[in-house]
């Protein structure tokens, strides 16, 4: 170009990045609940953990929690771009602008995980950034990659050491994790589940450390819907009415927060979800006696609000009132064992 040899033609913009098709949620019929904790999840930006047995309907719904997302904005789609260029993900230089989703499986390293390699390539976690993250059989992964999602679920970053340098790659993500109770799947179901049990569930959900259970946000037991009740059960709501209702949340959430402030509930930290719980009396009470009597961590404490909030956007409500806390705490996972009732009052 410079010697007159060949012209080079102007940059072209690439576009963006169409989504991949994503399956609709009135394909699920009957659990209400699963289908509730979902929609929160999806609201707050929260971590949601799915139990129950082999073909209960846990991939089912992960897979139906990208089309409930609203778009990225445009600043975040430019640093989701980024990653991706990076790691050589970026088709056609297209930004992308829908949340990514990915599910690695469970045989992943550590280095696949968190990122690593010769080339400091970021991870899973990192593809992950405004996104989702679904660990399918949760406990199968290496107990090593396991533990090193915890600092990021916390700092939303991750930093990979090399002898010559450090790099840093943002790793904000919302984590669907998903389990069978035991090992053969069927604990609980006397027809069906092995001669080791009830160890056999205690041993293999030992496998997943408190202080990782701890940064979920919700969990749901997902029971199989009979096929009787399957075949009478209606057609349940559509993913684009769901999706409405989130949107209409996230952006209550937007205009708490501000610009400058967090996405969405789940990474409201300190002095900023103080103010913006606005709760009531009752509701502060309520969580007060739950935290002492279900013995849960500051940051169970915390994050239990934080759910509280964004049921309270859902809503509508300006303010956290004592049922939008009753309905956090009935998701808040509290162990495999059954555990006390919630105050009344």
């Amino acid at each position: 170009h410079f010697r007159g040899v060949q012209v080079l033609s102007p940059p072209s913009a690439a576009g963006l990045a169409p989504g991949a098709p994503v399956p609709d949620l009135e394909d699920v019929r009957g659990m209400e609940a699963s289908r509730r904790a979902l929609e929160i999840a999806a609201a707050g930006g929260h971590n949601l953990f799915l139990i129950g047995p082999p073909g209960s309907g846990k991939s089912m719904l992960a897979a139906r929690l990208p089309g409930l997302l609203p778009d990225l904005s445009p600043a975040e789609a430019l640093e989701v771009s980024m990653v991706h260029s990076v790691a050589g993900l970026l088709r056609g230089g297209r930004l992308v602008v829908r949340p990514p989703f990915r599910d690695p499986h469970h045989s992943a390293s550590q280095a696949a995980l968190i990122g690593g390699g010769g080339r400091a390539k970021p991870g899973e976690i990192s593809l992950a950034h405004h996104g989702v993250l679904f660990l399918d059989e949760w406990p199968e992964f290496p107990r090593a990659a396991l533990e090193a999602l915890r600092q990021p679920m916390e700092t939303g970053r991750t930093t990979i050491s090399r002898a010559n340098a450090h790099v840093t790659y943002p790793a904000r993500f919302q984590l669907i994790a998903a389990m069978n109770p035991c090992r053969c799947g069927y604990l609980g179901d006397a027809p069906r589940e092995c001669g080791r049990a009830p160890r056999c569930g205690e041993d293999y959900q030992m496998r997943l450390s408190g202080p990782l259970l701890d940064r979920m946000d919700l969990a749901i037991e997902v029971t199989p819907v009979p096929a009787s009740e399957l075949a009478r059960a209606p057609a349940g709501e559509a993913s684009a009415v769901v999706a409405a209702r989130i949107q209409a949340a996230r952006l209550r959430q937007r205009a708490r927060y501000g610009a400058d402030g967090p996405r969405c509930n789940a990474a409201a930290e300190g002095a900023v979800l103080e103010r913006s719980l606005a709760a009531d009396q009752p509701a502060r009470l309520l969580a007060e006696q739950a935290a002492e009597r279900l013995r849960l961590s500051a940051r169970g404490y915390t994050r239990t609000l934080r759910v509280a909030r964004t049921i309270a956007d859902l809503a509508g409500s300006a303010q956290v009132q004592r049922s939008h806390v009753a309905e956090a705490l009935a998701f808040r996972h509290r162990g495999a064992t059954r555990t006390p009732a919630l105050p009344a009052g």
